[in-house]
């Protein structure tokens, strides 16, 4: 069963260490992890983005992800 993992980079060094991780699990996934990837807004980034720091579509995918890896 594939599960899903919600991608929250962040904003700082987040995005730096969240893109070293995201490796990991794709190489992951190419040795048959089972896990489908979405990425969202969250803090400083989605504030500049969007002018609120958890955007309600972030919210909504976290809730419907198995796991979230927040940077």
């Amino acid at each position: 069963m594939t599960k899903r993992v919600l991608i929250l980079p962040g904003d700082g060094i987040g995005p730096e260490i969240v893109a070293e991780a995201v490796k990991v699990l794709d190489q992951l996934a190419g040795e048959g992890l089972e896990i489908e990837l979405d990425e969202g807004l969250i803090g400083g980034a989605a504030y500049d983005a969007i002018g609120t720091p958890l955007p309600e579509a972030t919210l909504a995918m976290a809730n419907e992800s198995d796991a979230t890896l927040l940077g």
